[in-house]
Parts: C-alpha cells; structure tokens; sequence
C-alpha cells in the first residue's frame, strides 16, 4: 500500500499543473466545487488510483513512484480525454485534503479492475509465476511528411507552416529487445505487458529514467510532443477514432518558423541525437536538406553599373547548381530571428534558404559582419537585391569575408571617401564673378567631386553662408568643363526665392544663359529650355508643369530650400522624382525639421533605393532612433549618408560674425487673460481627450491643432480669438510687454525685425506704432514689392519691420537690422532659426540681439522646451547628438495639461 504523505506530498506540490495548459487550469478553478465522489485506492506498493464525478464526467487519474519520483496519467470521459480541465479539478480537490489516507481504500477492488485496462489488471494482480523481463532500451525517432485533413491544416497554419496541406512531424520510440512502444512526453508506466513467443504473459520493465532523458532530449531539440497539447490530443484521437495513437513530435509553437526548424534539425539536431545513442530516420520526402557552403571556393565579382550602382555576385555550387548568396541572404534579412541567429557563438551556423527549400549551412562567424551590412544597406523588398549603390559597394569591398576584386575606380573613391581633403583641387570657371570663401571653395569642390563620381547630395549650410553662390560655382563650371554636355541646370526654389536666384547668377555668373518660367506666360517658353544654362521654376508651379519638364533631359536638378519635398506623398515631392537629370542636388540648412521621414523623402529624390523603401527605413531606423534612442543605428545612419551630406554652420566657418544673443522673456499673462486661458485649456483638454478617446492620436491632429491654436491666441492677445469665443478680456500682457521693449530699443537706435505667425497680430501691433508715430515696414504673404521693402530697410530709415514669419522666413537679406524679435513661438526651431538669419547672415557687422517673448506657465514655454527637443533631431543626423524627439500623445499630455 503506498504511503499517503507521500500521496500528500504529490497533491500539494504545485510541479503536477505543469503537465496543463494555462487555459486548462483557469478553467478548472470553476469546476472544483463540482467534485463528487473523490476516492483514493492503492495500486501495488507504490501506486494510486483517483476517481471522482466532476460535472456529470467521469474522471481517473494513475499516480506511481519510481526511485522516489511523483508521475502520473489521467483519463476522462469527456471529449478531450486527457489532461482535461475536470483532472484538473480532481487534483485541485485532492490537493485541499488535509489527510488523504481517509480518502484511500474506499472503493472495492471490483470496482477499480472494472475502470483500468487490462493492463493495469495484469499490474494489479498478476498471475504469480508473471516472468518479468529487462533490457537495455534503444532510442528511435523517423521523421515523416504526410497529408493533413482539415482541421489539422488549420493548426498548422496558426504555427505559420506554409504547405499546410501536408505536415512534418516525428514518431519517438523505446525499444526493449524486439519489442517497439511509443515514447511519450511525460514518464511512463514504470511496466508494459506483453506476449511471449510461447504465449504466455510477460512484463517488461521499463527504464522509466532513461525514458524521461529520451524525451528531454527532444524537447532541448526544439520539438514537442503533440500530446501534451489538449487541443492537439484531442483531434489525433478524433482521427484515430478514439483509440490510442502513437505520440508525435512537433517544432515547438512560436519558437522559430517551421522551414527553418527542419533545416537546424537537419543540421545539427540530428548529429547531437545520434551522438546520444539515437537512431534518426529521415523520410525521402521530407525535403529540407542542408548543403555545407565552402567560403573558400565562392566566386565574387563586383561590376558597374549605370547612375553610380554597382552590381555584386557572390557565387557558389551546391549539387551542381549555381547560386548567388546575396539575395539569398536577403532573403534571411526578411526572418525575425535574424538578430537571435546574429547572436550567436562564432562556432555557430545560419541555415539560408535555397529556391528548392534545401538550405546552405553559413559559418556565423565568417557571415556576421556580411549580414550586419546587409542589414543595413539592403531592402529585402526591393526588386533589385544585388544591386548596390557605390557607397555601400565601397564598405563591402572592405570586407575581408568577401574577398572582392575591387574595380579601379571604386578604389579611389574609397579612399577619397575616407579623406575628404584628397578631393581634387578643381578651381572655379573663369567667369564666376566672386572671391569665394575657403568654406565656399571646398563647398564647390565637394560639389564637383559628387558629380565626378556619379553621386548627389545635400549641402545643408547655415543660412546666410551662401549656398546659392556655391552652386551657381558649380553650374558655370560643368557648362565651361563640358562635363554637362550642353544639357541646362534647373533649379526649383520657394517663389519669394526665384528672383533672388535670378538677381545672385546675374551679379556673380553673367556667362550662364537664365530663362526663370513664371506667370502665366512661361508656357510659350518651355520650347526654350533646351538653349538656357539655368532655368528657373518655383515650387508651386513644379508640380503643374511636371508634365512638361519632365520632358527635357537635365544635366543637373537643383532644389532650394529643398525640405518642401519633405512630404513623399505631396505632389510636388513626386514631381520632383519625375524629373530627368543626371545629377542631382539639395540645398537646404533643415533637411530634417521634424522626423527622419523627411530626410527620407530627400533622400528618395537624391538616390531612389538607397535608404530602401519607406516602411523599411522606418523599420531599420526611423522607429529605433525616434522612439528607443538607439545610438547604434543613428551611428550606422550618419556613417552611410555622411559623403552626400555637407554641413558648416556659422561657428565653425565664419569667424568674422560678430556675436549672436539670444534673450528669453518670460511673461506673466494679466489675471483676466490668465482666467480666460485656464477656462479655454480646460474646455479644450477635455474636447482632446474625448476626440483621442475615440478616433485615436493620429485621426485627433484637427482638434489637437485647434485647442493648440486657441491657447496661442490667447497669449499672444485675446482679441485674436474667433468670434465664437466671446469675452471681456480685450488686455494682453505680451502686447503690454511688447510695447515697453520697443520703445527701449528705438530709443537705443537698434534696427528691428519683429516675427509673428498671426498677421492679425501684425495688424494689432501696426495699429500700435501708428499711435505712438513710429515709422515701420510690414512684410506678409500679400505684400506685392518685397525686394522695395527689403531695399527701404536697408536704407537704414525705418527702424521696425514687421514680417509674418512663412512670408518671410526665406530669401531675404536684411543685415541692417541688429535686434530680432520673436512676439510668439513656432514648432520648429529651424523655421525661426531661418527667420533669425535674415539679419545674422555673411554681411553682418553688428552684434545681434534676438529676444523670444513666451508667456509663463503656458502651452508657449512648454513649445520652446519642445523646440530644444526637436533641435536634437537634426543635430543626431548632421553633427554627433542624438535623435530622440517626437510629437505623439505624451507631447499632447504636456502641452494642455494644466
């Protein structure tokens, strides 16, 4: 009779709901209370039999010890048989028992031989003279591929196979001399009967140790049996018609895809099996054969192709085909596993994938730094996998791994790449009519040696150093060299900006034949495109004359103030991609003003592909920059785009600027203004919240916007708000504040531009300086003369001007002024940045002053904390900071919460 401590101390151990799925025991906690009739009766000297009725089932569960260990079976008549959630519940009654041996010998031995098996009847009373037989067990497993019914197909699918019409799994088995039984998952029975060649009963003892080993062998495999999962016991019992099946092992749920389970079997699963004494069987048809890959007999080349492309090949036989292993690891990049796969020891393996299903067998360590670059500079969707740009053809090249016979004149590039002072000392045509600069000289330079190798880039200079000037170097000089064949230069700028590109190659390149399309009289001069040097376009006409333009051929597309195309999706992004050009140029000082997806959108019109496609580079960079600050990938980022991005601020080039001081005043709105802002915040808050709670933060921009909009109104001046908000409060404590620092800076003579976003507040401060009789200019979208009222201000007679800051946040010089003042804050701190340089700009001899007007304790102070934030994100790009800053839900929390 078995001892009940140790029964005892079975039942309130918790290691037996391992054996139950975590739905099973959730489950079974309702059907405890329904136990009836729970009795334990002895089986031998160490066993137990438990049975009970549990919700009108009928439910059994076999408990033994072998050498002191617990294992049990359970059986059920409901429809999952086995480990169901009514065992469940038996064993969550039992375990509630304080004294199991008043539970035990309750029923009759009668009773419980009618419930078992006439196996368990052999156990339970066997004959006297029963011969009881040993061996040695041997270990068999033999993969097979079978058809699949039905409802096995849809399991398979939920486990992402993707043949589901047939299916891969193995049958584990003991064998005791000449006799086969199935391993199972948990420990067996500790004897099986059996029939002796004579005829007579037998049982066979079972090594129940070396069994339990077997099956923890498999499972350190990957593979699990299918009978430990209810759902798949259930339906092999289905198809078996309910009679006992052998158990079957399969790839464990989730672990990695299927395909690639099978090839790691076949690689080195099988060999560690065999080596523990297993004897594996294979089917023919189970496919997924692993072909060992010998570095040393691939076959490389790499070779040119058109528009600075390269194409690469990296050959090797396997059963007398040939592949290529580029797009075959492209291939690989696609897996999710890649990176646990890229982890592991350099004694390791990586199975590829072969078109055929088979795999090549990779030593990791000789792979790694393959697939970290290929990672990085190839797109598993993009048509063309072994095509690489010159840039990344230049790091592969460096890969001892690959072993390329690197073209000549990939060669130099490298190493002009690695130094850019070994770029070519080319001097500028005869005819360019300026002294440039050192920094303008190696601008036109770095320019040059672009176009020389087939490249194209951004010069991102601070405004005011003089891009227009470099480029217009680099226009003359390909017209005079030959180099652009006779083909013109077209250049897209901001409208306000055209007739300052037409006055700038007038005065500095006089030798370029200028056509500038404008009005609605350009159409008749589209014919004569072909005999201009440079042409002239804006923006806004780019996108309705595409259709046009992209009929000419250009040797060189030049696009100014280039962060207009910063929306892939907008029409005149993708009519700039349109265009026909050999060469391609952006100017811009912000190619990044608010997220990476702009500099991606440049990035397309530049080198299409080279950043892989939108949903890649927001996969690979975006999304790990932006949102987990990971420094690796910006690093990896700035390393590949670093040649075609050119960036020189005010500092570090020009020396001969006087100082720039940047004041930040704090307000303290007036106590009915600062009223009227709480009650408009917390109406607003609450419309936010209810419109995020119900569309979400993306389809909530509109009425995030609006609040937004509202609460700037009211700082600036309650007056600006619709007429909807009617109020009392007509004061305003930056107006008030305004008014005091103007008439300090007249009175000192300072020269002063004002920027605001709101022309209505231009309008109340033009009311203002009309009171109190001082003499003012103002510049906004509707202002017809701009370069009038540039020149009447750089006269040095009017001391203000007013300027709405899109209308004048480009294109103008205005280095007459010494004092910058911004009445209210933008979101992008580029935006007023540009606007500051209209007067802190080459030609500059004064120290400037720049004062920024925030309300205190508002959504303007926590705008300028947000605009600290967003400045990193082009710093991570174009200087050594990180990239971390972006407006999602939490930056809404901070802006209206109170």
């Amino acid at each position: 009779m078995p001892n009940p401590e140790d029964i005892q101390t079975f039942l309130s151990e918790s290691r037996w709901k391992d054996r139950f799925d975590d739905e099973i025991l959730a489950v079974a906690q309702s059907f405890v209370g329904k136990v009836k009739n729970l009795q334990i009766d002895p089986v031998m000297d160490d066993g137990a039999h438990l049975s009970a009725t549990i919700a009108g089932e009928e439910t059994e569960i076999d408990w033994w010890q072998t050498n002191g260990v617990s294992d049990f079976e359970t059986s059920c008549s409901c429809e999952l048989g086995s480990f169901c959630h009514h065992s469940a519940a038996l064993l969550l009654r039992a375990a509630k028992e304080r004294d199991a041996s008043r539970l035990i010998g309750k029923s009759s031995p009668t009773q419980l031989a009618a419930t078992l098996p006439s196996a368990r009847d052999l156990l339970k009373n066997p004959p006297p003279d029963l011969e009881r037989i040993s061996f040695e067990p041997r270990f068999e497993l033999r993969v097979t591929r079978e058809p699949t019914d039905r409802q096995i197909q849809l399991l398979l699918k939920s486990l992402g196979q993707k043949e589901p019409d047939f299916w891969i799994s193995a049958e584990a088995t003991v064998i005791y001399g000449k006799h086969r039984s199935s391993l199972r998952s948990a420990a067996p029975d500790w004897v099986s009967p059996i029939t002796l060649e004579n005829g007579q009963p037998a049982l066979i003892q079972h090594d129940s140790g070396a069994e339990a080993a077997a099956a923890q062998q498999l499972r350190d495999t990957g593979l699990s049996s299918l009978q430990s999962n209810s759902s798949w016991r259930f339906l092999l019992q289905q198809k078996s018609g309910g009679t006992k099946t052998p158990d079957r092992w399969f790839p464990d749920p989730g672990r990695v895809p299927i395909d690639a389970f099978w090839h790691q079997f076949r690689g080195e699963m099988v060999e560690r099996l065999e080596l523990a004494g297993w004897n594996v069987i294979v089917a023919d048809n189970v496919g997924h054969r692993v072909h060992q890959a010998d570095p040393e007999r691939w076959t490389n080349s790499l070779s040119p192709g058109d528009g600075g492309w390269f194409s690469l090949s990296v050959g090797f036989d396997v059963g007398g085909k040939r592949y290529d292993l580029l797009p075959i690891l492209a291939e690989l990049l696609e897996n999710d596993f890649l990176e646990e796969t890229l982890d592991r020891p350099d004694n390791g393996h990586v199975y590829a994938p072969l078109p055929d299903g088979d795999a090549l067998r990779l030593p990791i360590g000789r792979v790694r730094r393959i697939l970290h670059h290929l990672a990085a500079l190839i797109d598993p969707k993009f048509p063309d996998r072994a095509r690489l740009h010159a840039l990344d053809a230049v790091a592969l090249a460096g890969l001892g791994e690959l072993g390329l016979g690197t073209p000549p004149d990939l060669l130099e590039l490298a190493g002009k790449l690695a130094d850019f002072s070994g770029i070519d000392p080319i001097d500028p045509a005869e005819g360019v009519q300026a002294t440039l600069r050192d920094y303008q000289l190696a601008g036109f330079r770095w320019m040059q040696f672009l176009a020389r190798h087939g490249l194209h880039g951004i010069l991102a200079d601070d405004m005011g150093l003089g891009k227009t000037l470099q480029t217009l170097t680099h226009i003359l000089t390909e017209k005079s060299s030959g180099a652009s064949r006779g083909l013109p230069t077209l250049v897209i700028a901001p409208t306000s900006v055209v007739p300052n590109w037409r006055a700038e190659a007038t005065k500095f390149t006089p030798d370029l034949r200028v056509l500038v399309l404008n009005g609605p009289e350009r159409k008749k001069y589209f014919r004569s495109i072909p005999h201009a040097d440079l042409v002239l376009t804006s923006f806004a006409l780019l996108q309705r004359d595409i259709d046009k333009l992209r009929a000419y051929p250009f040797h060189l597309v030049v696009l100014d103030e280039a962060q207009h195309i910063k929306n892939p999706r907008s029409k005149v992004a993708q009519a700039a991609c349109k265009l026909d050009s050999s060469h391609r140029l952006c100017l811009s000082g912000t190619p990044v003003e608010n997220h990476l997806g702009e500099f991606w959108s440049l990035m397309k019109f530049l080198i299409p592909g080279f950043l892989g496609t939108e949903d890649a580079f927001n996969t690979r960079f975006r999304k790990p920059i932006e949102k987990d600050g990971d420094m690796e990938r910006n690093e990896l980022l700035k390393e590949r785009v670093a040649p075609l991005i050119l960036r020189r601020t005010k500092d570090q080039v020009a020396k001969e600027l006087p100082p720039k001081t940047e004041l930040v005043h704090l307000i303290e709105l007036h106590t009915a203004q600062k009223d009227l802002y709480e009650t408009v915040r917390a109406t607003m808050d609450k419309r936010v919240r209810e419109a995020i709670a119900a569309r979400g933060i993306e389809q909530s921009q509109i009425v995030f916007l609006d609040a937004l909009l509202k609460l700037r109104q009211i700082c600036c001046d309650p007056r600006l708000l619709p007429d909807d908000f009617s109020n009392e409060v007509h004061e305003s404590a930056k107006l008030d504040y305004l008014t005091d620092l103007l008439a300090t800076l007249i009175e000192e003579g300072r020269r002063i531009l004002l920027f605001s976003q709101f022309t209505t507040m231009l309008a109340l401060i033009e009311q203002h300086l009309i009171r109190k009789n001082v003499a003012y200019l103002k510049l906004t979208g509707g202002s017809k003369d701009r370069g009038k009222l540039v020149e009447d201000f750089q006269s040095g007679k009017i001391p203000v001007f007013l300027i709405s800051l899109k209308a004048g946040g480009t294109g103008l010089n205005l280095t007459a002024a010494d004092t910058v003042i911004h009445y209210d804050p933008w979101w992008n701190p580029a935006a007023e940045a540009q606007a500051t340089d209209r007067a802190y700009r080459i030609g500059q001899d004064k120290p400037v002053f720049v004062h920024k007007l925030l309300c205190q304790e508002t959504v303007e102070e926590r705008i300028h904390k947000l605009q600290q934030e967003k400045a990193k994100l082009a710093a991570g790009l174009l200087a050594n900071a990180d990239i971390s800053a972006r407006l999602d839900a939490a930056a809404v929390r901070l802006l209206l919460d109170k």
